[in-house]
């Protein structure tokens, strides 16, 4: 895996293995106290978020609707100077574009104009098929706003359905850069526990989808950056949802004390993915790495 960096990023590696090495040192009771208050304190907060999210998913089952262009319109331009390319939300399995409510209001207000969202169905039975749909939408943003290429962000499946356009359909020629959040890029055993269905059994450790991303990728343009929880429950083992490919420029961030659910809405992974989207940016390039607590 080929990582980004600098003087921020050393510091922000030195603190994180400061922790862990203080953490280990800890009695082995006080430790699994601690685990265990945080992962009922995180299983908590993703109820809460499964509670609210169930009262906007119907708002999310109609895709985005956009007004027709006009023929006789000059071509669309984007914005010049510092305006960020167009930012596409993919959501995760049987979820819809409802779920970035919180995060797509974090983008907006910090500066992103072009926010687009894009449901795929739940019957769909092949990530390969979802990529390719994806495709099809980055290029019709494409036209439609004027930008040569957009950044997408994923949730879980979806960032597996984004990996797979960029890494083996040529979508790093469009997507600048790739957020994850909690996306099983190894395979999680968990998807065992819903085989019959076609999708949740290429999220399966060893699927023949998981071994066609570890194959070879050299010459990826595209920027990876994925986000992992130690208390993501539906990642098994948790990191499983870091990106290893020794072809990717790819960076991990860590996420403490938040569950699968949370992490499109909860406020601090909002700030990293701002970050993570301007770092390759030329006002963002002395600070290109983040870390979330």
């Amino acid at each position: 895996m080929r990582a980004y960096g600098g003087r921020s990023g050393l510091l922000c590696a030195i603190r994180e293995v400061a922790a862990v090495q203080f953490f280990s040192l800890l009695p082995l009771c006080v430790r699994r106290a601690w685990l265990s208050a945080a992962l009922i304190r995180a299983t908590a907060l993703d109820l809460a978020v499964l509670a609210g999210h169930l009262l906007l998913y119907p708002s999310g089952l109609a895709p985005e609707r956009h007004p027709a262009p006009d023929p006789a319109a000059a071509p669309q331009l984007p914005t010049a100077g510092r305006s960020h390319p167009p930012v596409v939300l993919l959501h995760g399995f049987i979820d819809n574009r409802s779920v970035f409510v919180l995060l797509r209001r974090s983008l907006a207000r910090h500066g992103w104009r072009h926010l687009e969202s894009l449901n795929y169905s739940p019957l769909t039975g092949d990530i390969r098929v979802a990529a390719e749909l994806l495709g099809r939408h980055v290029e019709e943003i494409c036209a439609r706003t004027g930008h040569r290429e957009v950044d997408v962000v994923g949730h879980s499946l979806g960032g597996l359905i984004a990996r797979y356009y960029v890494q083996r359909l040529g979508g790093d020629l469009r997507v600048r850069t790739l957020v994850t959040l909690g996306t099983p890029h190894s395979g999680t055993r968990s998807a065992q526990l819903a085989h019959a269905h076609p999708i949740v059994r290429q999220m399966c450790p060893g699927s023949e989808l998981v071994e066609e991303l570890r194959r070879p990728a050299p010459g990826i343009r595209t920027r990876f950056v994925s986000f992992w929880s130690d208390l993501d429950t539906l990642m098994i083992p948790v990191e499983t949802a870091r990106i290893e490919h020794p072809d990717l420029i790819a960076q991990n961030v860590r996420v403490t004390g938040i569950g699968h659910l949370a992490m499109p809405v909860h406020p601090a992974v909002a700030a990293g993915v701002r970050q993570a989207l301007t770092a390759g940016e030329p006002e963002a390039a002395a600070e290109d790495a983040f870390s979330v607590a």
